[in-house]
């Protein structure tokens, strides 16, 4: 494959709300490039970056796909990130690989939640930004209402570079403001031909123009002096100051046009190739370098030692690991020995590729600033850094959200639980937005994720890469057990039929254990050898066995105080055995007798959102059971802190998103456990019977 300078190279990253028209865009730009000889449709499942059978069922983008085209010498990098908020894991590995986040924006829905939710992503990771205003060829779209939502949200370093000619089923051509130049699309060559500026757009196009103009001086002091001075700029210096502009995040421009109909492909191109910035113009990143223990910022840079981020991982059941990377300095050459810094792991690089979709085309090299792909890496997982063992750095870890939606794992078919461990384990490499837990004390199997979406396309791709069928439902609550009361009783085993008999005899106190603790605080308080010596610890094991079962509803017991302070022996007939059996009839009639009562465990809960949503938010948690412990300002404007019951949280990340339009964010963890409330009880009981 051609070889490409680190300055003619554009790392594109395609991010924005769900139906903006991402993957359209995408190959609108691989046609136009003739990467593909035609442009394939989501509804038919034949896009380049669409290719994984949930994708093609769903309709939506699912995971990252990386896609290369070429434009004027300049190789340009394609990431094509999902928009559905589920696979926000899958934005945070596509960001990590770009220098320019492409924001699409809907020309007729305009801004959407996950527009703001695209820019804060970028802004947080201090990400250049483009925004491209698309479907302008649809009914109801209109440029002008879309600039004037995106300058009044996102402030005025958002400034268009490109302006519409034509309206909705009109739309026929763009220009661009910087060189006044109008570009018709011409429907039977596919191309973009000169034309003339329409009279009624002159105006608009120069007020662009002296706000862009004001953008660019505003991010350069020569340039700010020579806009005083002459009262303008010229193209050269536009193009100059949009370039540095554009690579700080201090100017946002916006091109625009329609992806399906390709009009405004060519015009973006060529602003892809002018106006964005090339790997050298990107921000540093930070990595640790190992040898002096010291923070450093590196810079992508061809002449350095080999090193490289992992941004994605892809597991295959038939062609194996297929790990996704950027360099950042050097070049990965085939058939050499990196040294993994993250897990300190030496790993040969075998076969090397550059990704198109699911299509593979072998290389000997990745140079600097490029994204690639390596197979069956050892030890090497998403996250991790590779790099030359004589400079060994760590680049700083990927940040992802929390799994926060749980479900257990049932299998639809016996003899299964095999086939679904090894299952989960290989898609655990490929997202590391979920998570496995084991359950023990319920048997079950749970996975964590980021929502309901989540989870079902996991388990669709748990059936058709790995053959195993499943079910999930809502995750047992794991309630406890505990007494109110006092109760001092006796458990007495006697049997006599013939031959050797049985004897244990004892006499406990049990009452609540009020110092905090949980376990089981055993006393031993018997006086004159009424049970002798050998046989106390049996019956402090017959109780620490009889715990793990309650007398309600067959809970674990906590809290519980057990005092042996009298009992009797038989000199022939009593055993440990003996001694057991009496302990547990102490225990099932101490129990009883002293107040059993159930608990629940109660979640401490932090929840993020915007202002507006404090009132609905707070109506919920009520409605919950919970209590709100105080509010605080947050990310995203509150923050309310809150307890809330574990049992009526397995729906809260569905819940919380409806309620903020998808704004909101929280995160959990165990606080203590309670006792739940009396006419709650005899539900949970009978409940948990009639599973039994």
């Amino acid at each position: 494959m051609k070889e490409y300078k680190i300055n003619n190279l554009r790392n594109v990253g395609i991010i924005g709300h769900s139906g903006s028209g991402k993957t359209s865009l995408m190959e609108s730009l691989l046609y136009y490039t003739k990467e593909i000889d035609r442009i394939g449709k989501i509804e038919d499942g034949t896009t380049v970056s669409d290719y994984d059978v949930e994708e093609k069922k769903r309709g939506i983008s699912i995971s990252t796909a990386v896609a290369h085209c070429e434009w004027k010498d300049v190789k340009i990098n394609l990431v094509d990130m999902p928009g559905y908020f589920d696979f926000e894991g899958e934005i945070i590995e596509g960001l990590s690989a770009i220098d320019m986040a492409m924001i699409t924006v809907c020309g007729v829905a305009g801004i959407e939640v996950g527009t703001e939710k695209a820019w804060n992503y970028a802004v947080e990771r201090k990400l250049p930004r483009a925004i491209f205003v698309n479907k302008l060829d649809r009914e109801n779209s209109s440029f002008e209402k879309v600039l004037e939502q995106l300058k009044n949200k996102f402030g005025m370093s958002v400034v268009p570079i490109q302006y519409p000619i034509g309206k909705e089923t009109e739309l026929r051509g763009i220009v661009n403001i910087i060189s006044n130049r109008a570009r018709i699309f011409n429907p039977k060559t596919h191309t973009m031909e000169e034309g003339e500026i329409p009279e009624e757009l002159r105006d608009k196009v120069e007020e662009c123009k002296q706000m862009l103009m004001e953008a660019v001086a505003e991010t350069d002091e020569v340039l700010l002096d020579k806009y005083f001075n002459d009262g303008e700029l010229s193209e050269e210096d536009i193009y100059h100051g949009l370039i540095k502009g554009s690579s700080t995040g201090d100017i946002c421009p916006i091109m625009c046009g329609s992806a399906i109909t390709s009009i405004g492909t060519e015009t973006l191109l060529e602003d892809i190739v002018e106006c964005f910035p090339s790997p050298i113009e990107t921000n540093l990143y930070m990595a640790k370098d190992i040898k002096n223990n010291a923070f450093i910022n590196i810079k992508i840079n061809e002449k350095e030692p080999f090193s490289a981020l992992v941004f994605k991982t892809i597991v295959d059941p038939f062609i194996g690991k297929l790990s996704m990377f950027r360099v950042i300095t050097g070049s990965a050459k085939s058939d050499t020995v990196v040294f993994n810094s993250s897990k300190e792991k030496d790993e040969k690089l075998g076969s090397l590729y550059f990704m198109k979709g699911k299509k593979q085309y072998p290389t000997t090299e990745i140079k600097a600033g490029d994204i690639g792909a390596v197979s069956k890496l050892q030890f090497t997982s998403t996250g991790d850094t590779i790099c030359a063992s004589n400079r060994p750095i760590v680049f700083n870890r990927m940040k992802f959200p929390l799994p926060v939606y749980s479900r257990a794992v049932i299998p639809n078919t016996k003899g299964d639980e095999d086939k679904i461990s090894s299952g989960l384990s290989k898609l655990l490499e490929e997202d590391p937005t979920f998570s496995i837990s084991r359950d023990i004390e319920n048997a079950e199997v749970v996975i964590s994720g980021i929502g309901t979406t989540h989870l079902e396309v996991l388990v669709s791709k748990l059936k058709n890469k790995f053959g195993a069928d499943v079910s999930l439902r809502i995750p047992k609550t794991p309630y406890r057990e505990t007494i109110k009361k006092i109760a001092d009783v006796q458990g007495k085993h006697k049997k006599q039929s013939g031959g050797h008999g049985q004897y244990g005899d004892v006499k406990v106190k049990f009452e609540p254990r009020n110092d905090g603790e949980d376990e089981l605080e055993f006393v031993d308080a018997v006086v004159g050898g009424a049970v002798p010596r050998q046989y106390i610890p049996a019956v402090e094991k017959g109780l620490r066995d009889c715990i793990l079962h309650g007398v309600l509803a067959g809970y674990p017991v906590i809290r519980l105080k057990a005092t042996l302070h009298d009992g009797s022996f038989h000199p022939v007939d009593s055993s440990e055995m003996a001694f057991k059996i009496a302990s547990s009839l102490a225990y099932k009639k101490g129990l009883q007798e002293a107040n059993p009562i159930l608990l629940e465990p109660i979640m401490y809960l932090e929840i993020d959102i915007p202002d507006d949503y404090m009132g609905d938010v707070i109506a919920d948690i009520n409605k919950k059971r919970g209590r709100i412990l105080g509010m605080e300002p947050g990310l995203k404007g509150q923050r309310i802190i809150s307890e809330v019951p574990q049992a009526e949280l397995y729906n809260y990340a569905t819940d919380l998103r409806s309620i903020t339009g998808a704004r909101g964010s929280f995160r959990s963890r165990f606080e203590r456990y309670e006792e739940v409330p009396g006419d709650l009880v005899d539900k949970i009981v009978s409940e948990n019977k009639k599973e039994a």
